[in-house]
C-alpha cells in the first residue's frame, strides 16, 4: 500500500471513530447531568409535600452547597453538541426551541428562587418557594418532552426540520414529560433518605415505594407503546431478533427496581447503615434506562434522518476539540468529586448554608 493509501485509510478511521468518541462524551455528560441535577429538581417537585416552611428549608439545604455545580454537565453537553455535531444542534434547536426555551426558563426560576427564598420573608418567601417548585417541575417536564420527541423521531425534509411549531408535541412526548417528573421525584426521595434524619427521613422513605410503582408503570407504558410507533428505537429493539441480546437491560432494570423496593422500607441501624442504598439503586435505574435509550437510538443522533456521522463536524475539528476536553473533563470530574466529598454526611434541620 502506498503512502496516499495509508493516509486515506487513517483519515477514514478518524472519520468513523471520532464521532463515536464524541457520542460517548456527550452521552456521559448528559447522564451525569441527569444523575446529579435530577435529585435537585426532584427536591423541587417534592417541595409541596413539605409539612411546613422549616421542612422546606431542610430539603433545600441538603442540596444548597452543590446544586449549581451540577449544571456544568448541561453546559458541557450543549457546547459539545454544537462543536462536535453542528448539524444535529441546528436541527434540534429549530425543532425543539419551545421546550428548550421552557427548560431554560424553568432552570432560571429554580436557580433564582434557590438563592432568594432564604432572604425573603412572609409572602415573598412563599412566592419564591412556589417559583422553586414550579421551575423544577417545568424544567423536568420539558426535559421529558424533548426526550420523547427525540425517541419518536423528528420529521425532516432536505436535512431541515419539517414538523412545524408544534411538531414535537404528541401524546407520547407529553407522557414522557410526566414520567420524568415521577423519576426525578424518586431521585429526590433517595437523596433525602441519604442526607436527612428524623421525620423528613421517614417521610422520604414512605415516598419511595409509590414513586417506584409510578416509574415502573411508565416504563411498561413505553414498552407497550414503542412497538406501535414507527421509530428507529422500535426497529432497534423489536425487529430482527435483537430483543434477545438486548433483554439484559430490562431484566436488570426489574432486578434493580426490586432491590430499591426492598431497601426503601429498610430501617437502618448504627451497625449497618443503608441510607445510601435507595439513592444508589435509583441512580442505577436511570443509568439502565439511559443505556437502553442509547442502544435503541444507535447510530442515530436525531432520528430518523441524522446519524452521528452525518451530523459530525470535520475530523480535524473534532480531533482538535478532544485536546481541550482532555484537560477540561478531569477538572470537572475532580471538582465534582471534591465538592461532594467536602459536603458529605447528614444535613440536620438547624444546619444552613445561607
Amino acid at each position: 500500500m502506498n503512502d496516499a493509501g495509508l493516509i486515506l485509510h487513517a483519515s477514514d478511521g478518524l472519520a468513523f471513530w471520532l464521532p463515536v468518541v464524541w457520542l460517548g462524551v456527550l452521552g456521559f455528560g448528559v447522564l451525569m447531568y441527569v444523575l446529579l441535577d435530577g435529585f435537585v429538581l426532584g427536591l423541587g417537585i417534592l417541595a409541596p409535600l413539605a409539612e411546613d416552611g422549616a421542612q422546606f428549608d431542610h430539603m433545600m439545604n441538603t442540596a444548597a452547597p452543590i446544586w449549581d455545580g451540577n449544571e456544568t454537565w448541561l453546559v458541557l453537553g450543549g457546547a459539545g453538541l454544537l462543536a462536535a455535531f453542528p448539524r444535529a444542534y441546528a436541527l434540534l434547536l429549530s425543532a425543539l426551541y419551545l421546550p428548550v426555551l421552557t427548560l431554560l426558563l424553568g432552570l432560571i426560576f429554580r436557580g433564582v428562587a434557590f438563592e432568594f427564598r432564604f432572604k425573603g420573608q412572609g409572602f415573598a418567601r412563599r412566592a419564591w418557594g412556589a417559583a422553586f417548585s414550579g421551575g423544577s417541575v417545568l424544567a423536568t417536564f420539558s426535559q421529558g418532552v424533548i426526550l420523547g420527541a427525540l425517541v419518536q423521531g423528528l420529521p425532516t425534509q432536505a436535512g431541515a426540520y419539517a414538523g412545524g411549531t408544534w411538531g414535537w408535541a404528541s401524546p407520547f412526548s407529553l407522557m414522557t414529560g410526566v414520567a420524568l417528573v415521577c423519576g426525578y421525584a424518586l431521585l429526590g426521595s433517595g437523596w433525602l433518605i441519604l442526607k436527612t434524619e428524623g421525620r423528613l427521613h421517614q417521610r422520604a422513605r414512605r415516598w419511595v415505594r409509590p414513586l417506584v410503582l409510578g416509574v415502573l408503570a411508565f416504563m411498561a407504558v413505553v414498552s407497550i407503546w414503542l412497538p406501535l410507533l414507527s421509530t428507529p428505537v422500535m426497529q432497534r429493539w423489536f425487529t430482527g431478533g435483537r430483543f434477545v441480546w438486548l433483554a439484559p437491560v430490562p431484566l436488570l432494570t426489574l432486578a434493580v427496581a426490586a432491590r430499591l423496593w426492598r431497601d426503601a422500607a429498610h430501617r437502618p441501624d448504627a451497625a449497618r447503615p443503608h441510607d445510601a442504598h435507595p439513592l444508589v439503586w435509583t441512580l442505577a435505574l436511570f443509568a439502565l434506562g439511559f443505556a437502553g435509550l442509547l442502544l435503541g437510538l444507535w447510530p442515530h443522533l436525531v432520528p430518523p434522518a441524522l446519524t452521528i456521522w452525518g451530523a459530525a463536524s470535520p475530523p480535524a475539528s473534532q480531533g482538535f476539540l478532544l485536546w481541550g476536553l482532555a484537560v477540561l473533563l478531569p477538572v470537572i470530574l475532580g471538582y465534582t468529586a471534591w465538592s461532594y466529598r467536602v459536603f458529605r454526611g447528614k444535613v440536620t434541620a438547624d444546619m444552613g448554608y445561607h
